[in-house]
């Protein structure tokens, strides 16, 4: 399979599945065992804005590779007709980047480098 040939909207939906449920699973091993708390935490990491900031550090402190800041730039860059009204666009364009970078890396079977950028998320 070429996941260069992927959409890079479909990358960001699978990437978005994926990075929930490693936040979640980080959560539950923090002891975090009640819903509503889960959900309450899971936000700070999940949301737009959540991840907009975690791409941001990782761009910052050089941590992806050329080919991976393509891909989020790829999601990044992504004409959308719409976005939604709890964050401005910018935010979300970054955070379908770094969701297009973790369902580029999971089809890509590249579970390792996945796993690497992950564990650089500070799940409290």
């Amino acid at each position: 399979m070429n996941t260069f040939n992927i959409n890079i909207i479909t990358l960001a939906y699978l990437g978005d599945a994926i990075y929930e449920a490693y936040i979640r699973t980080k959560l539950i091993k923090n002891n975090i065992i009640k819903v509503d708390n889960l959900q309450k935490e899971a936000i700070k990491y999940v949301s737009a804005k959540g991840q907009s900031k975690i791409l941001n550090n990782l761009i910052e402190n050089n941590i992806l590779t050329q080919e991976e800041l393509d891909i989020v730039k790829r999601g990044r860059n992504y004409k959308r007709k719409t976005h939604p009204k709890n964050t401005d666009i910018i935010t979300y364009k970054m955070s379908s980047g770094f969701e297009a970078l973790i369902g580029y890396l999971y089809l890509e079977n590249n579970i390792n480098r996945l796993e690497e950028i992950l564990n650089h998320i500070e799940v409290k």
